[in-house]
This record gives C-alpha cells, sequence and structure tokens, in this order.
C-alpha cells in the first residue's frame, strides 16, 4: 500500500558540534524543537565510524525526543547529544566535564540526561560544569536516579494495550521475544514474567542471558536470530534500526513493542510492517517513561506524578491507535503527525500568551 510522506517533518532548530582536544570530546547536540520547553533528551556515548555518523543518529534520535516528549504531554522539547567514544583509554571525568561545558554554553536550551553508555555517575561529573541537567543520583521521596523501571513499566503497560487489540486477551500465555537485557529489556522481563508470558531473550553478554533464562525460564536466542524467533510479540530493547526490509520480511511476531529508540531503519519500514499486518507500537510513544522521570526530577514534580503519568502510556497508545482507525494511517505516520500537531498547538499557545 502507497501511504503519504512523513507529515510536514521539520528540520532541527540548530545543531552543534562540540569538540575538545584536552579530554577528547567529540561530538554533536542536536536542539531539534524548543517549541514547547528546552530541549531534553540524554547523551549517547557509543563507537561511531566517523563525524558524519554520529550527526545521523543525534539528528534522528532529536526528532524523535520532540515527538516523544509531546505525545507525554512534558513542557519539554526534543533535543540529544551524542559523543563518540573516544579510542583506547580515556579520561572519563575530564570528558564529561568538557561536556557540561558545552551543555552550560547553551544557557538551559538543552537539558542532558544519561542514555546508552552514559551512567548517573557520569550525570554527577557534568552537573558541577551546569544545572541543565536530569538523571543525578535520586533523594529520598523525589524522582531520580536510573529512569529504565519507568521505561519498562511504560512499554509493559503498552504491550498490554497492544495486545488487547490484536488478540483480545492479556499477555498471558503469549511468547514475547525480547532483544537486548540491559536495565529496561531485564525488567521488563520481570514484569512479563510477573504477568505469565512467555519468555525469548537475546543479548550478547552471555552470562547475563544465561541468568535472565534460569530466573524467568526463558529460552535463548542468538542475538543475529532473536527477529525472527517464533513469538506473538518482538520487544527490541537495545539500540535501533532493528527493523528493516529483510527483518521485517523474516518477521513472525504479529506485534512490535520495545524499549529501544528509533527501531524503523526508514519510515518506509513501518509501512511495510503495516501492510503485513504487524502492529506496530511507536516506540517513542511507549518508552517514554524514562523522559517522565527525568523531567520531573528537572521541573521539580514528585514521584506521585510520575507514576501517574507513566501509567497512563497506554492510553496514550490507545489514541495513537484510535487514529489509525480513523484515518488509516499506520501507527507510526499517525503517531508523528498527533506529536507535529501537539507541537504546534503548544506553539501557538505560546506565541498568544507572550502577545497577551
Amino acid at each position: 500500500m502507497c501511504y503519504p510522506a512523513r507529515s510536514q517533518a521539520s528540520p532541527p532548530e540548530s545543531v552543534h558540534v562540540i569538540r575538545d582536544a584536552e579530554s577528547g570530546l567529540e561530538g554533536v547536540i542536536v536542539l531539534h524543537s524548543t517549541k514547547l520547553g528546552p530541549a531534553a533528551g540524554g547523551c549517547r556515548l557509543w563507537r561511531y565510524g566517523d563525524e558524519s555518523a554520529a550527526t545521523r543518529d543525534a539528528l534522528r534520535l532529536a526528532q524523535g525526543m520532540a515527538y516523544k516528549n509531546a505525545l507525554a504531554g512534558l513542557p519539554l522539547g526534543g533535543g540529544k547529544a551524542v559523543l563518540r567514544l573516544p579510542e583506547g583509554s580515556f579520561d572519563r571525568a575530564k570528558l564529561f566535564t568538557a561536556f557540561g561545558r558545552k551543555v552550560a554554553a547553551l544557557k538551559g536550551a538543552y537539558v542532558t540526561a544519561e542514555d546508552v553508555g552514559t551512567t548517573v555517575a557520569d550525570m554527577q561529573v557534568v552537573n558541577e560544569a551546569t544545572h541543565h541537567v536530569a538523571g543525578l543520583p535520586q533523594k529520598p521521596g523525589l524522582p531520580g536516579g536510573d529512569p529504565s523501571p519507568w521505561t519498562a513499566l511504560g512499554v509493559f503497560l503498552s504491550m498490554r494495550e497492544a495486545a488487547r487489540r490484536k488478540f483480545g486477551s492479556d499477555l498471558s500465555g503469549l511468547t514475547v521475544a525480547v532483544q537486548g537485557l540491559g536495565n529496561v529489556g531485564a525488567r521488563l522481563c520481570h514484569l512479563l514474567h510477573e504477568a505469565g508470558a512467555r519468555l525469548v531473550v537475546a543479548e550478547p553478554r552471555s552470562d547475563v542471558a544465561a541468568a535472565v533464562a534460569c530466573r524467568y525460564g526463558a529460552e535463548i536466542a542468538s542475538v543475529a536470530g532473536i527477529a525472527q524467533a517464533r513469538c506473538e510479540i518482538f520487544a527490541p530493547c537495545a539500540l535501533g534500526g532493528v527493523l528493516n526490509a529483510d527483518s521485517v520480511a523474516n518477521l513472525q511476531a504479529r506485534i512490535v513493542c520495545g524499549g529501544a529508540n528509533n527501531v524503523l531503519a526508514t519510515e518506509e519500514d513501518g509501512d511495510r510492517l503495516a501492510d503485513r499486518s504487524v502492529l506496530y507500537a511507536p516506540d517513542y510513544v511507549v518508552n517514554a517513561g524514562g523522559i517522565i522521570n527525568v523531567a520531573a526530577e528537572y521541573l521539580g514534580w514528585t514521584t506521585t506524578e510520575v507514576e501517574l503519568r507513566v501509567r497512563q502510556t497506554d492510553l496514550r497508545l490507545a489514541a495513537v491507535f484510535d487514529h489509525c482507525e480513523s484515518t488509516g494511517l499506520p501507527p507510526h505516520r499517525a503517531a508523528d503527525l498527533l506529536a507535529l500537531k501537539r507541537i504546534a498547538a503548544g506553539a501557538a499557545s505560546s506565541a498568544l500568551s507572550n502577545a497577551a
């Protein structure tokens, strides 16, 4: 089926190449949108082949954050920092101190936090140079710390909603293939096991995979083969781009719902899922729990507010699915359209307030 191009996709507001020779810092900060508030999004530290590869990743991740924050109803725009992992040994504290100075130079336009390859300890170092950072150690009774349990909860609730839509059932007895057993993937396995789901898991760290398999009675699949596992639901919880023309063609799952960002290699891969009647739960809708926790920490909300908003993740996904049914759009395009409308409405409201 032929679908319309991505609805009114906009370029980023600004791209900031960041370097510091002394620390080895090399990367980019992308501010996709600040129409709803400061551009918020984590800092990723990864091994990229070159600067252009890092920039491409940052551009796509920042756009996803803008849409994620908009649909989560947060007063935040979307941004992302992507740093290239230095070759060989390096002074980690020096690198993140330098990064903190780059964040500070943006004067509040960007709020950072941990992401793939970075930690709470790294954000503590960043915090020495700027207060525009979240994901710091949690204080009693307040949001903060590792946001992955909230991400996993939102994904789990979304998966349950998707199963109801697709199969008319809950998750009990369904087989879920979980790709990646980091903090989010491992916690998701716990929630799925409690719900009575059967698990197939894949993780490059064999000891981690074995521990999860032993704890939950999961079957272990190869990292290369997990996307083709026999299951009802595929849950990508590692890096993005796992669903491409080849993997979609061989996918046995009827639902895709996971914690990873940018699961689709291209927009067309989302169309391919729809053409195969695979129900896709858009990644930035279902994995917003982490940024909700980060936003609460930065904005001074309570943990009660975090839980309330995360537990509404399935309702936000239901709204996307409802929009699909009314428009005929596949979920990834329907979610984009709703996010862009939310951003435009927020920008218009802000303009009216300023004019008044």
